[in-house]
């Protein structure tokens, strides 16, 4: 049987998105009645309405024994009728004929039959060229049946005929859609009231946000104005170390909380030990960060003074983080480095950790504090510091430039002149290491020592190879990252700087790769063109007139 042009499932294009069309002499308006007045314009065409009405199919599930293979609710003598009654409504002929079928047959009509009436009406108008006019009584009396009966209706039913109704163009604030709204919404279970809320004051706010774990990604200001609706009393302990936990995990450089928390740290001195200390202390080293309150340093001093014996990693940790900002006090020093602190440590579950700590500490006494006397960590303890890449790198691998850089290299200098993730004592990993004459020559890394001697010798910058009789230097390509700054871009965390710090300390010369510069460059040849660039303003030749 051939299908009517119209129907769902044939092949009318559907209408371009944004297209206006109009009845016969007048503009489209797009007001609630405007479908129907499409519907009922004698220009309106098959392709446009089938476009227009979406019509979804109604569910098969209560119309009777068919295809599907679902029976009527009920069953028994009453499924022919409602089926023939429902292939009456399919096969109307025209919209008063579908309205004779619903009136004829009171009790022989469903709830479903209304949804079948709808979307036949929908078909009728939209399977002619020019479509029949469609009297206002008929649709008046079509909408009174409907209201009379959706009392009856259940709630997909509803949606059906209130989806249908809307496509068809009845007035959003006309009787039909007002009556099948309202019994949607009285179908609907009833919400229940939302709870009482207690008032938050500054520091619980602050609490409540900190723990929240889907918290904003930049929310300094709101941190910001909760504290500053803070009351001293309701800055706990707890509060505080949220909020330094929470800038350190998120590297946001924020002064004024950071200034905050120095603040506390020196108001609540005497309250506060050396494992919340810690804690408080974090961001500051994280993020490369000294505050300007003048008694913080004073104060830390005492707290190590009065703590560092009752929690030995906890003295470590504070004191790391001391060594970030440059910031190491002698006494303290003294105390770790004593053989009491590091035999006492040497047994306990944290010895590997404490040790390496320790190391890196004995690193920065040996390049950053020359005036320093007292003891130092035995040759025998020290291991080293960072052997590997560091977590982050390992975790963020698919998202560095290291790989690229490294074809770079290799299709500029050539496989021998470069090694990549070379640890150099005391324990620093190193993204790219070059080796280099006096001349500037790049020279194969497998026919030289990579390291430079640690401790540095008086002429740090360089060593003899006394096969040759020339000076050598090495230049180490130091990738910076997005994720070794902090959150603004500008400032590298404090354990980057470190590194960098003590590796031009110990005389290799560093050549800085920023992430901005890498980003910029579009593939590889432009990539070689940049790494040229840099190379070259550091006075480096390679290649047969490199040696």
């Amino acid at each position: 049987m051939r299908r009517p042009r119209g129907e769902p499932g044939s092949r009318a294009p559907r209408p371009t998105e944004g297209a206006t069309y109009a009845g016969p002499g007048e503009p489209w308006s797009p007001s609630p009645n405007s479908m129907l007045r499409v519907l009922l314009s004698a220009q309106a065409s098959s392709a446009r309405l089938s476009g227009l009405l979406l019509l979804p199919p109604v569910q098969p599930c209560c119309l009777g024994p068919s295809k599907w293979g679902d029976r009527p609710p009920g069953g028994g003598p009453h499924a022919g009728p409602v089926q023939g009654l429902q292939r009456l409504l399919e096969q109307a002929r025209s919209p008063g004929e579908l309205l004779r079928w619903l009136g004829q047959n009171p009790t022989k009509v469903r709830a479903h039959h209304y949804p079948v009436a709808l979307r036949r009406l929908g078909q009728l108008l939209g399977s002619q060229p020019r479509p029949p006019p469609v009297e206002q009584a008929t649709l008046q009396d079509l909408s009174q049946l409907i209201i009379r009966n959706c009392p009856s209706f259940d709630i997909h039913t509803i949606h059906v005929c209130l989806h249908l109704a809307v496509l068809l163009g009845f007035p959003s604030d006309g009787a039909l859609v007002c009556a099948l709204e309202q019994e949607r919404r009285f179908r609907l279970p009833p919400k229940p009231p939302p709870p009482l809320q207690p008032v938050l004051r500054g520091g619980q706010t602050l609490e409540a946000a900190l723990s929240c774990p889907h918290f904003l990604r930049h929310p300094q200001q709101h941190l910001i104005r909760s504290l500053a609706e803070a009351r001293p009393e309701e800055l706990t302990p707890h509060v505080m170390v949220l909020l330094a936990q929470h800038l350190a995990r998120h590297r946001l450089r924020e002064p004024r909380l950071l200034e905050a928390i120095a603040h506390f740290l020196v108001v609540q001195e005497a309250q506060l030990n050396s494992k919340v200390v810690q804690k408080l202390v974090l961001p500051f080293g994280r993020l490369n960060y000294l505050p300007l309150e003048q008694q913080f340093m004073p104060c830390l001093e005492r707290i190590l003074a009065r703590e560092a014996g009752v929690a030995p990693l906890a003295t470590v940790n504070i004191l790391m983080s001391l060594c970030q900002l440059r910031c190491l006090p002698f006494r303290a020093l003294h105390f770790v480095f004593s053989p009491g602190f590091i035999s006492h440590v040497s047994g306990t579950p944290h010895a590997l950790i404490v040790r390496r700590y320790l190391s890196l500490l004995d690193t920065a006494v040996e390049l950053e504090l020359p005036g320093y006397r007292g003891p130092r960590l035995p040759r025998r303890q020290q291991v080293p510091i960072f052997p590997q890449p560091l977590i982050t790198d390992r975790a963020r691998c698919k998202y560095s430039h290291k790989d690229i850089v490294a074809e770079g290299l290799r299709q500029l200098l050539g496989e021998e002149k470069y090694r990549q993730d070379l640890t150099v004592p005391p324990g620093y990993c190193t993204d790219f290491l070059l080796c280099v004459s006096s001349s500037g020559a790049v020279l194969p890394v497998r026919t030289q020592d990579p390291f430079l001697p640690y401790p540095p010798r008086s002429c740090p910058h360089t060593t003899r190879d006394p096969a040759q009789s020339r000076f050598l230097s090495r230049v180490v390509l130091m990738l910076r990252e997005r994720w070794h700054y902090c959150r603004d871009g500008r400032v590298l965390l404090g354990s980057r700087a470190l590194r960098e710090r003590h590796l031009g300390l110990m005389g290799y010369q560093l050549l800085p790769l920023p992430f901005e510069e890498l980003e910029s460059q579009r593939g590889l040849p432009q990539l070689k063109s940049y790494l040229r660039q840099k190379l070259q303003a550091l006075g480096l030749r390679w290649g047969p007139e490199g040696g």
